[in-house]
């Protein structure tokens, strides 16, 4: 894949090219502001852009940098990065779309296998979520509306699970579940949740862990 990099600190910037390089992809170009980056694209079309979330041309230029981008390439993934784990990072985020898009710790995606698996599920469409901020947030339901509240302890597993970006198979490993009981518990979570049952014009993976995302942010 071709993919661009922003990110103002030089080592960390050097670091980022090396792991992408080391697992194939080819990358473009590497710059220190969400400004370059942008004129970048504009002449070379990329697959993945990955951003640091805090870099010029303001304190959250990575932030102000991946609206303009997907407004105007809205093809390209986006791969935000950064130091913190901080919920409302991930809500704007999440504002600027649910396909294509990730927000990833810095120092969780310092192996080359975790930046691959994660630039190549962003190319492919997919949210990735970094986990630690999903758990934060889905964390224990209790208190939650009644639609949520209305969960049994094991969908409410299955959707924290959702909001990291697990497939059916993945939470199917990581709770020691058959892949039908995995799919008998999505299908339950989209009915309590009232998602639409229209699946070519709704995602409602995404809206389910949206929906779900911001009863706890509001809790």
């Amino acid at each position: 894949m071709r993919v661009a990099v922003a990110e103002d600190g030089a080592l960390f910037r050097e670091g980022l090219v090396l792991l992408l390089e080391a697992t194939g992809h080819h990358v473009v170009g590497a710059v220190d502001d969400g400004d370059k980056l942008a004129a970048l694209i504009e002449r070379t079309p990329v697959d993945v852009a990955v951003l640091d979330i805090r870099m010029p041309p303001e304190p959250d230029g990575g932030l102000t940098t991946a609206r303009r981008l997907r407004a105007l390439h809205p093809r390209t993934g986006l791969l935000l990065l950064s130091h913190y784990a901080e919920a409302h990072y991930l809500m704007e985020i999440l504002k600027i779309g649910t396909e294509a898009i990730g927000y990833r710790l810095k120092d969780r995606i310092s192996s080359a296998d975790a930046l691959r698996d994660t630039v190549r599920r962003v190319s492919a469409g997919e949210i990735v979520i970094e986990p630690v901020v999903a758990a934060h947030l889905v964390g224990s339901p209790a208190g939650q509306p009644d639609e949520l509240g209305s969960l049994t302890g094991r969908e409410a597993e299955v959707l924290r699970l959702m909001a990291e970006g697990r497939s059916n198979s993945g939470i199917a490993r990581e709770l020691f579940l058959s892949p039908k009981a995995v799919e008998k518990n999505v299908a339950a979570i989209f009915a309590k949740l009232n998602l639409p049952t229209d699946a070519t014009s709704h995602h409602r993976r995404v809206l389910a862990v949206l929906t779900y995302l911001r009863a706890r942010r509001e809790g």
